[in-house]
């Protein structure tokens, strides 16, 4: 993958534990040091060579198109897709909405997750793979951590309720033209199922791993990112973004 990536970021959602913050917006509108944060997202992903990028909304979507539409990211075009069945799904729907968009290879990003250019790169950069998540490791690990099973490069499990892990998901994947394809097989025939509208797409990647083994994972460990889901969260966010603020006003 190089300078023509594509990104699809799920930013359908309103983000209610973060009320009062959201009552008006979705959470990727946020603001952190002066940018929303999917302004951060996407200012990164242009850093690092991404020239397309594709903004699934859903609560708040004339926000984010204004959003959208105010930004300027010379060489990089940001179109969004409104999904209407945001307030009666999870997000496995969201990307079966978008399925045809991850075609070809993509990354695949959360809407609440920040990170820094490096990430990025380091995860567009990993070895050839179907589907690679991102991890990251730490001590002790609570219960809304996506939690990751790994043996060595490989996949074997994820999961918030998976009862053996040893890293968790930041929420930052990256699919091949065949992974792309073998999601998109899975969704199209999960959706189907009564309990389609309520997964969520990484409990599809626990299902391909399980089946096939095809899921790599790379660790950004030591590297800036942070996932913004309660209040507790935008403190921490608040300090990873006016580091990258204050870095832009000495470039």
């Amino acid at each position: 993958m190089g300078g023509e990536t594509k990104a699809v970021i799920l930013s359908a959602g309103q983000g209610r534990r973060l009320s009062p913050l959201t009552d008006d917006r979705p959470k990727c509108l946020i603001a952190l040091s002066g940018r929303t944060v999917l302004s951060w997202q996407l200012r990164n992903l242009h850093a690092v060579g991404v020239r397309e990028a594709v903004v699934v909304t859903g609560f708040g979507a004339e926000l984010v198109d204004a959003e959208v539409a105010g930004l300027d990211l010379p060489g990089m075009a940001v179109r969004t897709v409104f999904n209407p069945f945001y307030s009666v799904s999870d997000n496995l729907a969201t990307c079966w909405l978008v399925r045809e968009e991850l075609s070809g290879g993509s990354l695949l990003l959360n809407g609440d997750t920040l990170f820094e250019p490096a990430v990025a790169e380091r995860l567009i950069g990993a070895p050839d793979a179907a589907i690679t998540v991102t991890i990251d490791r730490k001590g002790s690990y609570d219960d809304d951590d996506m939690k990751v099973l790994t043996e060595g490069a490989t996949l074997r499990a994820i999961g918030k309720t998976i009862t053996a892990y040893d890293a968790e998901s930041i929420g930052f994947l990256r699919f091949s033209a065949e992974g792309a394809e073998l999601f998109t097989r899975q969704i199209e025939a999960i959706i189907r199922r009564p309990e389609g509208l309520k997964r969520w797409y990484l409990s599809v990647i626990h299902e391909i791993a399980q089946q096939t083994g095809a899921v790599r994972v790379q660790s950004i460990e030591g590297l800036g990112w942070q996932e913004m889901d309660f209040p507790a969260d935008v403190p921490r966010c608040l300090a990873i973004t006016e580091g990258w603020a204050a870095r832009a006003l000495a470039g």
